[in-house]
């Protein structure tokens, strides 16, 4: 038998000794860098195998008027979770807690039992607080409450087709809701708590909170306080004519800010399935097209304004009831016609053969030429989905006759946008601007703006010397013409009427007319342009003067008021009937006395405040008509 040395069983030793050092070595390099290399990573993973979120939804972003004032909201409204794991005695959960959330027992059961992390509720989603807090009443185990929010429309109906509308999960669907849903919507937060295997909460970790970011608010250029004007008296315009729509746009004309906008019939953007789709799919201010009838000529106007073929004041035309062109025969809507007259009298009368005539001297070309520089047959590019772009002759279609309809609004298709847009150029000195709706965003939390619109001046389409004149002829038109019903004392007010009949398989229809107002205030200084469109009134003579002019004149009134724009007393004077009530001046009562305000036989009454002798304020002021027997409020010293 062999022996084995010491010395060689001692370096035996060693080097197994040296190797399961080295090992351990090895293993303590591992552990160390698991420990610490590696620690925090699978800390996470741990963390998130034993963590669930109950999500917390942000706030979306308001939409706010031109003031600040919302209209477009949110309400809280709580959400139901359930933590499938954790549920006891999932029959019994299920058959308490499914008559609160009206479902049956037996899906809530199958959703108790599902294996999976988190469930959030169909029926449970975005319930009242008395329904939340029936829930929290039964406690039960993996039953939670998130909260949420649903979208509140403070104003109703208030432009419910601009606005737009959102779904079940806040997510915008249509109109501004959508266009901008990036940025109102905001990022989602969550709770986050930590269970077992078996879905039992870890007593020893405490809960983390990832908090929402809400969204931007969008600030819009719409103001409420004429918003509400508006849709007043498109609700007086529908209870009174029974219309097939209506349809009304004001905008700033200096800017192209939309103030107002709205058309019939509406709907609730809270209720949007209640309504059928072509109700909120179709924005009619911006999306329907039709003949303008007599509004047109206020382009035909100002291009043979600008091209210097005409005088109004000292040009005569002489309209025997028609004109004859092509071998066609266009008449006037005057039987037996206006006889001879001024051309500015031409446009007070909205005479069609004295148009023909400024259509005749201006040519096709010319004529087309401005109807396109002042932006029809294209879209005006207002930010806000379905915009038409109208329909305009191609020129190889254009005749004699094409040419002479079309200068009096006949035969052309435009939206009501563009002809705001148009007429606003007209009469703002001669500048096209883009119209739009949506001025700002703005970070709820820090005021910071992460975008702002200005306005855009597309071109110039005519002079200041051409607006000017063109502003005089339309109020003239409101004072001496056809547009009397529009008339305010004390405010200077210009526009144009409208009446078109409608078309259906290319023949025009009886009887079946859109009448429409387009107005402007004040004459020398134009701040507002408001359009209103009445599709075929019932009950009543369907001409623009005598159902828009009037729908125009109570907006008009009211909307500057709530402008504070003080009123004119170098206003044309009106042509008055018997039917027009008698205007009384607002005398200057200040520094009088009582007896002194006696003796002025003044027919109107006053309403007294303060003790003293003598009058220091009086409201209205000197100058402004009021009618006859209306109330003056005086304060004396």
């Amino acid at each position: 038998m062999k022996r084995v040395s010491t010395v060689t069983v001692r370096k035996r030793l060693s080097y197994i000794l040296i190797a399961g050092l080295f090992i351990f070595f090895i293993i303590d390099v591992r552990l160390g860098y698991v420990q610490f290399g590696m620690g925090k990573m699978l800390t996470e993973r741990a963390r998130d195998s034993w963590s669930r979120n109950i999500p917390f939804e942000p706030e979306r972003g308001n939409i706010l008027d031109r003031n600040g004032i919302p209209i477009a909201a949110n309400q809280s409204a709580p959400t139901v979770f359930v933590i499938p794991r954790q549920i006891e005695q999932a029959a019994e959960a299920a058959e308490r807690l499914a008559p609160v959330l009206n479902m049956s027992k037996e899906k809530l059961y199958k959703q108790m039992i599902k294996n999976s992390s988190i469930e959030r509720i169909a029926e449970g989603r975005k319930i009242s607080f008395e329904k939340a807090r029936e829930v929290q009443a039964l406690n039960l185990k993996g039953v939670y409450i998130a909260e949420d929010s649903k979208r509140h429309y403070p104003f109703g109906i208030y432009l419910s087709q601009v606005l737009g509308f959102t779904g079940i999960d806040n997510q915008g669907l249509a109109g501004l809701e959508l266009i901008y849903d990036k940025e109102l919507s905001g990022n989602r937060g969550s709770v986050q708590f930590f269970s077992d295997a078996k879905g039992r909460r870890m007593p020893d970790m405490s809960d983390d909170y990832d908090p929402p970011i809400d969204g931007n608010d969008l600030l819009l250029t719409i103001d409420t306080k004429i918003q509400s004007i508006m849709e007043r008296e498109l609700d007086n315009a529908e209870a009174k004519y029974n219309p097939d729509g209506a349809i009304a746009i004001a905008m700033d004309p200096k800017t192209g800010e939309i103030l107002a906008m709205s058309s019939r019939p509406s709907f609730n953007p809270a209720d949007f399935r209640e309504v059928p789709q072509e109700v909120y799919n179709r924005n009619l201010p911006i999306w329907s097209t039709f003949e303008p009838g007599s509004t047109f000529k206020i382009i035909t106007l100002a291009a043979a304004l600008e091209e210097g073929l005409v005088d109004l004041e000292h040009d005569h035309f002489f309209d025997p009831g028609y004109s004859r062109v092509g071998g066609a025969t266009l008449r006037c809507w005057k039987k037996g016609g206006h006889g001879s007259q001024s051309f500015l009298e031409v446009v007070e009368n909205s005479c069609n053969p004295g148009f023909v005539e400024l259509g005749n001297r201006l040519g096709k070309d010319k004529l087309f030429k401005y109807i396109r520089e002042f932006g029809f047959g294209q879209k005006t590019g207002i930010d806000l989905v379905g915009e038409g772009t109208g329909i305009l002759f191609r020129m190889e279609q254009v005749g004699p006759v094409e040419a002479a309809t079309t200068a009096f609004g006949q035969g052309v298709s435009v939206t009501p946008i563009q002809q705001v847009a148009a007429v606003a150029a007209a009469i703002n000195g001669g500048i096209l601007y883009q119209p739009y709706i949506a001025k700002e965003l703005i970070d709820p939390l820090t005021g910071e703006v992460s975008m702002r619109k200005t306005p855009v001046a597309k071109k110039r389409v005519i002079s200041e010397k051409t607006s000017k004149e063109i502003r005089h002829a339309l109020e003239s038109v409101v004072a001496q013409g056809t547009g009397g019903n529009a008339f305010i004392d004390s405010y200077r007010v210009g526009g144009k009427t409208g009446t078109a009949q409608k078309a259906k398989d290319g023949r025009y229809m009886e009887n079946n007319h859109i009448v429409s107002f387009i107005g402007f205030a004040p004459a020398d200084d134009p701040q507002i342009v408001i359009f209103v469109g009445i599709d075929n009134p019932k009950g009543t003579i369907q001409f623009g003067g005598t159902v828009a002019a009037p729908i125009v004149k109570s907006m008009m009134q009211d909307a500057l008021r709530a402008m504070e724009v003080k009123p004119r007393k170098n206003q044309i004077e009106k042509e008055r009937t018997w039917l027009d009530p008698i205007m009384v001046e607002v005398p200057d009562l200040t520094g009088m006395t009582r007896n002194e305000i006696q003796q002025q036989m003044i027919d109107l009454r006053l309403e007294v405040s303060g003790e003293g002798t003598t009058v220091v304020q009086q409201i209205p002021e000197p100058g402004v008509k009021l009618e006859a027997g209306s109330v003056i409020r005086i304060l004396m010293k």
